[in-house]
């Protein structure tokens, strides 16, 4: 095993890699209980049309099992992969909710954007896209999936409600769960900002666990137990590619590949920083293997019934205390396995709980806007663009349009047309196209 992860070469040895394993996994297992919640529509009610909570909860454990097994076995990174946080946002409340796609429509969406991907990270133009998106508006997408998280988790913890007039106001601060849900906030925070070691790391899961039992003990919420039979994985190769004949659905298709290479790129290379995988000219070390199984990963979620699965920047935690190898990806997948036998728990978690969490994720996306050039209008505010309309117009794909559109076009009329990237150019006028058919 030492030979086949290549410790010696890392500089690392087995204990390392297996204290790294679980401390990222104990930072990405709040996706087990988070991702089923947002693809089976809790936020926006039962309409007809959202996810079953149970196959998503088996199928997201499943894919990301398969996901952290080939980037750790192929690509030997210490990455875990799982559901994106946002892209799923995007399949729950725009593509099911606002267009009317059936979970298996979505998938069939899912499944085609992870096979573009598949394209992409073995051919040149994977470069040239992630290379031609201007910092500013990476950081503006990052930062508004962020915001759309915010506006999602406050709204599952009750801290706000529609209004016909101001579209929405402070919710019911009386209530019990809210109450609860506000405390649950708090205390996951300061367990991060005490510096607990593994306890930190793990404040997020900890913390729902906790309130969850404090929620059950009370009488707020319903406790199904802790362990039982392994649900039915109900999606299953049952992706339906009819709805992606339509411009709306050829533009779900482009915004799920599209977020997914730019999150996955900005992952990776964060990775490969603390890993030391980056040479002199700034090229990351096996990126094409990397990429493949981050692509893999989403084709994996298309066939088993979950939203995109990505490379997870929490993955750092896991480098921090040493990880380097793929043994950490591995021992993630064993770790999100022997999940696959608590259903029940996952049932039991209350909502607004599960909000609490999600604005505590939702907190590390917006930390990209320190990053943008707050001296240069015409580069802050089209990323400023974007991160506003994604919550306001509960769309991302309404987002990067925008935001591409604006930049295209300040561009271009303050003279500075040739420096941008052709790429861009055609990003905007679909832009254009996709205002006509929305």
């Amino acid at each position: 095993m030492e030979k086949f992860f290549k410790f010696k070469e890392l500089k690392t040895n087995m204990r390392t890699e297996l204290n790294a394993s679980v401390t990222t996994f104990l930072l990405t297992a709040y996706v087990i209980f988070i991702n089923p919640l947002i693809l089976s529509g809790e936020f926006a009610g039962p309409e007809k049309g959202f996810f079953d909570f149970n196959f998503v909860f088996v199928a997201t454990i499943v894919s990301a099992a398969i996901a952290c097994f080939v980037m750790g076995l192929w690509a030997n990174q210490p990455i875990a992969l799982a559901s994106g946080m946002g892209l799923n946002s995007t399949v729950s409340y725009y593509v099911c909710a606002q267009l009317g796609f059936t979970p298996e429509q979505a998938l069939g969406a899912i499944l085609v954007s992870g096979i573009l991907f598949v394209i992409l990270s073995v051919s040149p133009i994977r470069k040239y896209l992630v290379n031609a998106v201007p910092m500013s508006l990476k950081n503006g997408i990052a930062a508004g999936i962020g915001a759309f998280l915010f506006v999602i988790g406050i709204s599952l913890m009750a801290v706000i409600k529609d209004a016909p007039v101001t579209l929405v106001q402070l919710g019911d601060m009386t209530s019990p769960m809210t109450i609860l849900a506000c405390a649950a906030l708090i205390f996951i925070v300061v367990l991060q900002k005490l510096n607990l070691g593994m306890i930190s790391k793990g404040s997020i899961i900890i913390g729902i666990i906790l309130f969850s039992t404090i929620a059950w003990v009370t009488g707020l919420a319903k406790f199904n137990g802790v362990v039982g039979s392994i649900p039915e994985m109900g999606y299953f190769l049952e992706f339906d590619f009819s709805a992606i004949m339509s411009a709306s659905g050829a533009t779900v298709v482009f915004t799920l590949f599209f977020v997914d290479v730019l999150d996955t790129n900005s992952t990776l290379t964060a990775i490969a920083k603390e890993t030391g995988r980056i040479d002199k000219k700034g090229n990351i070390k096996d990126v094409d293997k990397a990429l493949m199984a981050d692509s893999v990963g989403t084709v994996v979620g298309g066939l088993t019934g979950t939203s995109n699965v990505t490379s997870y920047i929490e993955s750092s935690g896991g480098v921090s205390v040493g990880g380097k190898s793929g043994l950490v990806a591995v021992g993630c997948g064993v770790l999100f396995l022997l999940c696959l036998f608590i259903s029940p728990l996952a049932t039991s978690i209350p909502a607004p709980i599960d909000g609490a969490a999600l604005v505590v994720i939702a907190s590390m996306f917006m930390k990209n806007l320190k990053d943008l050039n707050w001296k240069d209008v015409s580069e802050y505010l089209p990323a400023v663009i974007a991160t506003l309309a994604m919550p306001l117009t509960y769309s991302i794909s309404a987002g990067l349009a925008l935001g591409f559109l604006s930049y295209a076009l300040i561009k271009l009329l303050t003279g500075q047309g040739s420096k941008v990237s052709g790429a861009v150019y055609v990003i905007a006028i679909a832009s254009v196209a996709y205002f006509a058919v929305v």
